[in-house]
């Protein structure tokens, strides 16, 4: 039975999430240098947003390059394992969803980013449409929006290719399988788990949205901003719009 993304989370992948992406620390050197390929705006004691932040893999360098950080994430959970990873940073965490973060924000924000396939876990269109306008109307002249997402547009998944083995260890194998629908992929995480001395699989699956890149582009460039979007790691869309000064 599909649910929803935040049950999915609450139920099921959250608890194993930081699990999931291994190494914490080869994750923030990763993230370091996505923060390095782009041209962060550089004013003293700027603002960013982190939108997504989970355990706080670009709220983490984004503090460390000198902003105060409002980190917005729905799993309270990975938003403590923040907490205590921040020290004296300037992090506010705040478990909210997504599409409410103007109201936990003071506006003008230098910098918002919504990374790794975070925009694809709204629950349609119009909620993408609505979230990159706010975008637009909070940033700062000279402002930068930056998301990365899976392009499940251009180049769907075929065959056992849907099948994506995502990490595996003596006690847990994660698999990933994804099934394409017109405007949305079902995304099922298959979870070996040794338990008692046997193994027992636990299965949820979601929905994730099938995001053209293209029509992110053009949701940003109709309110002004200046757009560019090329790849990044891991086989992810990156796009990075700015306002104009």
């Amino acid at each position: 039975m599909t649910i929803g993304v935040a049950d999915h989370y609450e139920r099921h992948l959250g608890p194993i999430y930081t699990w999931m992406v291994g190494d914490v620390e080869a994750a923030l050197s990763r993230s370091d240098a996505e923060l390095d390929a782009l041209l962060l705006p550089s004013k003293p004691a700027g603002t960013a947003v982190d939108l997504g932040a989970g355990f706080g893999m670009h709220s983490l360098p984004l503090a460390r390059r000198g902003f105060k950080v409002v980190a917005i994430d729905s799993y309270e959970p990975l938003l403590q394992e923040l907490v205590a990873r921040k020290g004296a940073l300037p992090i506010r965490t705040v478990n909210a969803d997504l599409l409410t973060f103007r109201a936990h924000v003071v506006e003008p924000v230098d910098v918002i980013v919504c990374m790794g396939d975070t925009l694809p876990h709204l629950p349609n269109l119009s909620n993408v449409e609505s979230l990159l306008g706010d975008v637009a109307a909070s940033l700062s002249p000279g402002g930068l929006f930056v998301a990365t997402f899976r392009d499940y547009v251009s180049r769907p998944l075929q065959g056992d290719g849907r099948f994506i083995p995502v990490r595996s260890d003596e006690q847990r194998i994660l698999t990933c399988f994804l099934e394409y629908a017109d405007t949305t992929v079902t995304v099922h995480d298959l979870l070996h788990q040794r338990e008692g001395g046997t193994w027992r699989l636990h299965v949820s699956s979601y929905l994730k949205l099938r995001l053209a890149p293209q029509w992110v582009v053009e949701q940003l460039s109709s309110h002004g901003l200046s757009v560019h979007h090329d790849m990044a790691s891991g086989g992810m869309i990156r796009i990075a719009a700015r306002v104009p000064e």
